[in-house]
């Protein structure tokens, strides 16, 4: 039981430390009352996006071979070492103009997650969905939801500590890079594909 856990908190955390500097720009900007609201937005467009990788995992659930499915490993690896190369192109400015206004802030909350989550979470997720068990996905649902509200709290109570954003912004892209790649290690090794190419080579 405490597998899927761990396991849904760390995808969701290597998936979250950018999002949560979102989160932070996005309450500077709106009324506390809001707050609600940007929840409401974050768990649409967290749903969204975790919907679409349950459905690629679905099919891509078909291939017989484990160790081929392993190879999904190498998304998370690849993501890794492109966001520690190039950077993150999150658009901040964007993200001020779009939150300015609280008319339609769930709607601008949905869009801002799924496009600044939305190529890293589903790069992440189907490998994920794809090589667990079936009978842990419900647990780490449930995880991702805790985690949703853990980050939106952590969002908005960061949103008035600076200092603390600073170093979000200065080390969060380094810590992802880490997880990102160790994530898809993990799901290399855990498939039998590094076993299996391993063998290749010495065969």
């Amino acid at each position: 039981m405490l597998q899927p856990i761990l396991t849904g908190v760390t995808a969701y955390i290597s998936t979250g430390l950018d999002y949560l500097v979102i989160l932070m720009i996005i309450f500077s900007r709106v009324k506390p009352q809001d707050r609600w609201l940007v929840l409401i937005g974050d768990f649409i467009g967290t749903l969204i996006l975790v919907g679409s990788s349950l459905t690629l995992a679905f099919f891509l659930g078909f291939v017989p071979t484990p160790w081929v499915l392993g190879l999904l490993g190498l998304i998370p690896i690849y993501l890794g070492i492109k966001l520690g190369l190039q950077g993150d192109d999150d658009d901040v400015a964007a993200v001020e103009r779009r939150v300015s206004q609280s008319r339609g802030l769930i709607a601008s909350v949905v869009l801002i997650t799924v496009a600044t989550c939305g190529a890293d979470n589903i790069g992440i997720y189907v490998p994920l969905f794809t090589t667990v068990a079936t009978s842990q996905i419900p647990l780490i649902l449930i995880t991702f939801a805790g985690m949703v509200v853990v980050f939106w709290e952590l969002g908005f109570r960061l949103a008035t500590l600076p200092v603390i954003a600073g170093v979000l912004e200065k080390w969060g892209r380094h810590l992802t890079v880490v997880v990102y790649i160790l994530l898809g290690g993990y799901i290399l090794w855990d498939n039998g594909t590094i076993h299996q190419l391993l063998r290749w080579l010495w065969t």
